[in-house]
């Protein structure tokens, strides 16, 4: 008899009584989209949870890093990382810049911030950095070379909610931060995304952007497009941010279990858990060493899929190595993040994957183990 199968993440959802009860207002008032009651109470919401001052919802993450970027109005270069989500490279692509690509930290897969400055030329307009499974780039080390060279700092943190150093929300750094509210993430709002900052006048810039350049009035002061997040999806996401603290308890004690299980064997490399941080367990990356372990990482991926277990090769492959990008950039410029991205596997997590899964899932992992 097969096994239920279990996938790479599963999305938290509230119960369908609070769901039905919270969406049930819009049958009321039918109004469904355009910054309506429930899009103003989550974003009032988050901005305390995260602790920013200022946060711009937006439909998808996506859009609210294309956004991000365009708000400064940049020209030229923008250095960031290769290991990464497509959306990174094709938001600053899509903005008409170039990207020029940082290798990264061997320890966190974030980007290397020792690496940044020597690939700074005139050209040179920003730094956007990738905040990597929940935990978080060397923010003083970049806002450090930022102010040195006079370059905006825009952070993906769509890894990163609710994340805080030394009791400071992530968000909180840089000159921006986006956020995605994908159903995958740790918290979700269907589809959705946000931008935080510091500046009231770059939240109103924002604003413009997604709402086809209009501030107030009939008049685009930018041509902006649609980015707006609907209130079914703000709905979701006021259920969800009820019981976010719930979810992360649950996610930590899945994080906790694989660290039980699979710490002290050799060729397992698990991911490292950084002073003063305070993660949200979004993801759970192992690397394999096949030298070591016996076994490469596709082979264990797998295995792991024979038993009805998915899996990630997550990030893999890197950003500069997709097809779209062919002869622009080479993987071996990177060569920390080739050799990672060839030996990463994000295994399940989710609020509601259960110890025994968990064990058994390593005991497979370990199957093949030298050691």
């Amino acid at each position: 008899m097969k096994t239920e199968k279990i996938l790479v993440t599963r999305s938290s959802m509230p119960p369908f009584e609070e769901y039905v009860e919270e969406i049930r207002g819009i049958w009321e008032d039918r109004w469904l989209t355009n910054f309506g009651k429930r899009h103003q109470e989550l974003q009032e919401r988050l901005k305390s949870f995260l602790g920013v001052k200022e946060l711009t919802l937006f439909s998808n993450g996506h859009l609210a890093l294309e956004a991000a970027i365009a708000s400064f109005r940049l020209e030229g270069e923008v250095i960031t990382t290769p290991y990464t989500f497509a959306s990174t490279t094709h938001a600053i692509v899509r903005n008409g810049l170039t990207p020029v690509f940082c290798d990264i930290d061997e320890m966190t897969y974030c980007i290397n911030a020792k690496k940044i400055e020597e690939l700074i030329t005139p050209k040179t307009t920003a730094i956007v950095p990738v905040h990597v499974y929940g935990g978080i780039c060397d923010v003083d080390k970049i806002q450090e070379i930022a102010q040195k060279h006079h370059l905006k700092v825009i952070y993906d943190g769509a890894h990163a909610f609710g994340v805080k150093k030394n009791g400071v929300g992530v968000g909180c750094f840089g000159d921006a931060t986006m956020f995605s509210f994908h159903a995958t993430k740790v918290f979700h709002t269907i589809e959705g995304g946000a931008v935080a900052c510091k500046n009231s006048d770059l939240s109103d810039i924002l604003h413009e952007i997604e709402n086809f350049g209009f501030l107030s009035g009939d008049d685009a002061v930018w041509a902006g497009g649609n980015a707006k997040l609907s209130e079914f999806s703000a709905a979701m996401g006021l259920c969800n941010l009820r019981r976010i603290e719930t979810s992360i308890l649950s996610r930590k004690a899945v994080v906790e279990r694989y660290r039980q299980n699979l710490k002290n064997h050799a060729g397992i490399i698990l991911p490292a858990q950084q002073q003063g941080v305070e993660t949200t367990y979004s993801y759970f990356p192992v690397r394999f060493i096949e030298d070591i372990f016996g076994e490469d990482r596709d082979s264990v991926s797998e295995r792991l899929a024979e038993k009805n277990i998915f899996a990630r090769k997550y990030f893999y492959p890197l950003t500069s190595a997709f097809s779209c990008y062919s002869g622009k950039y080479s993987v071996y410029d990177t060569p920390i993040a080739e050799k990672v991205s060839n030996s990463i596997l994000c295994l399940p997590l989710y609020e509601e994957l259960c110890l025994d899964d968990v064990d058994r899932i390593c005991e497979i992992i370990l199957k093949n183990c030298k050691d």
